[in-house]
């Protein structure tokens, strides 16, 4: 007896695990390509990335550039700021500088910004990983 509770416990678990798992990931914001490596013949290389939404509402997004430990770079990206309704996505152009290097680590993230009147100031942020060669 006390096996058949301890079974219905466990399968109660595994149950809301699944459900766990299947609304959370519905629910994951993303932004594509997550990896590139990029060659340039010019002192600055650039990349495309398409930040998605994936919320039946609509949210605005930033993109922002970090170097390898996330401090904030100076790049061009068109455009930085941009509303995505329900499932869109958006393409963005971001353009990098070498800054006289001939390898550059970066990572680009599309960040959601909370509305100032809701309740909820979730920053939600997501991070793909690119390396660039300067190509003489």
């Amino acid at each position: 007896m006390k096996t058949l509770k301890n079974l219905s416990n466990l399968s109660g678990v595994a149950a809301l695990l699944v459900l766990a798992g299947t609304t959370s990931q519905a629910s994951a914001q993303a932004l594509s390509p997550m990896r590139q490596l990029v060659n340039s013949y010019s002192d600055v290389f650039a990349v495309r990335v398409t930040p998605k939404n994936p919320y039946q509402h609509r949210i605005r997004m930033e993109v922002r550039v970090y170097d390898h430990n996330f401090n904030l770079i100076k790049a061009r990206v068109s455009p930085r700021s941009m509303m995505l309704g329900a499932g869109a996505g958006r393409t963005v152009t971001v353009m990098v500088p070498f800054e006289g290097k001939t390898k550059k680590r970066v990572r680009i993230c599309a960040e959601s910004v909370p509305f100032p009147r809701h309740k909820t100031k979730l920053k939600a942020r997501v991070c793909g990983k690119f390396l660039a060669t300067r190509v003489k």
